[in-house]
């Protein structure tokens, strides 16, 4: 907050003669006491003004309200923006601020006020609406929002805007306290500054390889015209920007390269340095490169830095030049005139040496690719063409040719280079033969070089004519004359135009040809109505020539045969038959032999089937075998087993089959005898071991007469535990023939059950029981 300037006092000087007019203008209207016509208001005021920031504390008076109908009986009340916190106002009518103002924040506050009765609280006067104005003081400083960076290109006319700065002041801008001025507090000798804040050039020989950025300082100061008020200052940065207005120069005027003669196109063989103050992407420059003889043979480019880079544009060769003395300009065509490094020694050409060094080379042939044409008659050993070679090199070394391809036709006379065919040609087989041709030098490092040679082989009329289509013809018994029976086709493998001629070698009563043009022709019926059981093959033979010279000719048999066709004169059935390509007999003969194999398989498996099963010859069923088979966990006892099946079955085996009148069947078998002596006859009442023998004897006999019977009569499965088993195998199959030496006295200990079993070993002296 400072003192109040010219402009408040001036401002407090308008706000007193406005509120001296009014006290006046009410005195006049009291005194004249004239009837009005209407009512008219009678507040005395409608606005009132404060300061902001106003020295001293508060409350601050603002103003008074007045009406003339006030009395003791009355009092002001205001309602609206800030009454009755900010603003109050007493009962005569004085208003008065609690709080300092801040213009800044609000400049004006609308109220209203109206005169009611203190007693009744009606209002004696309507509301009248008035406003507090918040006078400015200058207590705010211009403000640049930051720094500025600006740029302008070099060489730019003068008066050119760089860029413009802009300040705020908080104040009030219809006052000087907002009012904002500019001022350039250095770089006067380059830049300008207006009033809008608009920065200028004051020249137009800014040169950016001189100083390429400034640094300029801007001030911005309210009440303008007056010594006193608030300032600020920003800095601005002003970047000179780059135009080609430099020209390009080469660092020296000489340059020498060195490149050898074997290098391909597009080869670098050096880079000459150009000098340029202006910025890269502002550089272009073009080079030109004198005499012909270096600008045939070399070229000059620019590289990204925009040097000049010499290139190959072909092969060089140390024996024709060895050395170039070429001359290359540098000039460019965008630059700004006049240049600014036009009093400068500029270089804008160079002298360049560029010497050829020698390497050795390859042999050169005459002709990258050969081409030859040959007869496909030519003899064998014909010469087909020469190719030639040379060694570039100042030493004229030899060269020695070669073909490296085994198939290829020709040979190559190594020393001269002159090629025959190898073997005879055929251009149906191959039209144009393609091989590579080697030259090498003799001694040195044996370079090589290759060259291509391509052997055309031109036709000859060595092939006759051919037909197409002329098998599997059929005509119908039935067929009408002058029907068509096939079109046949002549075609040759040589090149001349295929236009061929056809005709009958001799004349057929039965069918005609027909040439249809396009290298075609038509059998066609003559008379037609063939006989039904005529099964014949009609033969044609057919002459065609070609028209090659000299022409060539053929004879060919063409086969028609005879079809019975129905009314529809469809012929598949007759070809379908000379496709299967067997006749019909051997169609029947295959048959049978099919049928005579399925009959003797069925034969097989009936005889299979019906086969009877050997136990039912025997009167038995396979079962019974197994009837007595009982499975248990007992180790064997000998004797003692048979307390587990019934012995008499053993006796008699037909006892199922019913009673049989006459003899049993014991008694009708011849007994064998032992030792020549009659067996006897056992007694029906005696049960014995001679009992056992005997049913033995006969089961034994049988079994020997048995043709048909299994060769065992109880079969008994024995579980082999392996050879580390201390329980081994009861079978007998593994016994050593040698056992029959042992000893079995010990079956005697096995008690009175086993006693069979110790006299069956011949123990005890019952060796001479041999009806055991």
């Amino acid at each position: 907050m400072g003192r109040p300037g010219v402009g408040q006092m001036m401002l407090r000087l308008g706000i007193w003669a406005f509120t001296l007019n009014v006290a006046m203008a009410t005195a006049e209207h009291t005194a004249t006491g004239t009837v009005r016509l209407r009512e008219k208001r009678e507040w005395l005021w409608n606005s009132l003004f404060l300061e902001e920031e106003k020295s001293g504390q508060p409350p601050f008076h603002v103003g008074k309200l007045k009406s003339s109908k006030f009395n003791a009986n009355t009092k002001f009340v205001i309602e609206g923006e800030g009454a009755n916190t900010i603003f109050r106002v007493d009962d005569n009518g004085d208003i008065s601020a609690y709080e300092k103002l801040d213009r800044e924040e609000k400049s004006t506050y609308h109220l209203t006020a109206s005169l009611i009765d203190i007693n009744t609280k009606d209002p004696v006067e309507e509301k009248e609406k008035f406003t507090i104005q918040v006078t400015d003081l200058n207590d705010n400083s211009p403000r640049f929002p930051s720094n500025y960076t600006g740029s302008i290109t070099e060489r730019s006319p003068q008066g050119t805007e760089v860029l413009k700065v802009t300040a705020t002041d908080a104040d009030d801008p219809t006052t000087a306290n907002g009012q904002v001025t500019y001022q350039l507090l250095n770089g006067t000798d380059l830049f300008s500054i207006k009033h809008t804040g608009s920065i200028t050039t004051k020249v137009n020989y800014l040169d950016r390889e001189a100083q390429s950025s400034y640094v300029v300082m801007i001030m911005a100061k309210d009440m303008p015209g007056m010594s006193m008020g608030n300032s600020a200052t920003t800095v601005v940065s002003i970047n000179v920007g780059d135009i080609n207005d430099n020209m390009a120069s080469f660092k020296k005027d000489l340059f020498i390269f060195d490149v050898r003669e074997n290098e391909n196109a597009n080869f670098k063989v050096g880079v000459m340095e150009v000098e340029d103050q202006d910025e890269e992407q502002n550089k272009d420059p073009v080079f030109t490169i004198k005499p012909e003889l270096c600008s045939s043979a070399f070229q000059v480019a620019q590289n990204p830095r925009r040097d000049g880079v010499i290139t190959l544009k072909e092969g060089l060769d140390f024996e024709t030049t060895a050395k170039y003395v070429c001359e290359v300009q540098i000039r460019e065509p965008s630059l700004v005139t006049p240049p600014d490094s036009n009093s400068k020694q500029v270089i804008t050409k160079a002298t360049v040496y560029i010497n050829v060094l020698d390497v050795d080379e390859p042999p050169l042939f005459t002709q990258e690719v050969y081409n030859f044409s040959l007869r496909e008659d030519a003899a064998v050993n014909f010469k087909v063409g020469k190719v030639s070679a040379r060694d570039p090199d100042a030493a004229q070394l030899q060269v020695r040719y070669s073909i490296d391809d085994p198939s290829c036709p020709v040979r190559i006379n190594p020393q001269t280079g002159e090629m025959h065919t190898e073997r005879e040609l055929d251009r149906e087989l191959v039209a144009k033969h393609k091989f590579y041709v080697t030259a090498a030098e003799i001694g040195s490092q044996g370079l090589k070089s290759y060259a291509t040679v391509n052997l055309v082989v031109t036709d000859v009329n060595d092939n006759v004519p051919e037909l197409r289509n002329v098998t599997d013809i059929y005509v119908c018994h039935n067929e009408a004359a002058g029907m068509t029976v096939r079109t046949i086709e002549a075609f040759d493998k040589d090149e001349h135009p295929q236009v061929f001629t056809f005709k009958l070698a001799k004349e057929s009563s039965n069918f005609s040809l027909i040439p249809t043009g396009d290298n075609m022709a038509d059998i066609k019926v003559k008379q037609g109505g063939f006989e039904a059981d005529d099964m014949r093959e009609y033969l044609l033979e057919v002459i065609v020539t070609d028209p090659g010279k000299p022409p060539r000719s053929s004879t060919s048999t063409v086969v028609i045969s005879m079809c019975r066709c129905g009314p529809d004169m469809n012929k598949d059935m007759c070809r379908a038959y000379t496709q299967t390509g067997v006749s019909i007999h051997a169609l029947i003969a295959i048959l049978l032999c099919i049928l005579t194999i399925l009959v003797i398989v069925i034969l097989i498996v009936l005889r299979k089937r019906y086969q009877k099963d050997p136990m039912v010859v025997l009167g038995k069923n396979s079962g019974e075998i197994h009837e007595q088979l009982v499975t248990y966990d007992e180790e064997g006892g000998g004797e003692m087993d048979t307390n587990g099946y019934d012995v008499s079955i053993l006796t008699s085996a037909r006892n199922e089959l019913g009673p049989r009148p006459g003899p049993g069947l014991y008694a009708l078998v011849k007994k064998p005898s032992l030792g020549h002596a009659p067996i006897p006859t056992p007694a029906p009442a005696t049960a014995g071991r001679a009992d056992m023998a005997i049913m033995i004897d006969v089961k034994k006999d049988e079994a020997d007469h048995d043709r048909d019977g299994i060769p065992y009569d109880t079969l008994h499965i024995y579980g082999y535990e392996g050879p580390e088993s201390l329980a081994g195998s009861l079978s007998s199959l593994a016994t050593s023939s040698e056992g029959s030496n042992l000893d079995y006295d010990f079956l005697n200990d096995w008690g009175p059950r086993f006693k069979t079993l110790a006299e069956l070993y011949g123990v005890d002296g019952m060796d001479d029981d041999n009806q055991y």
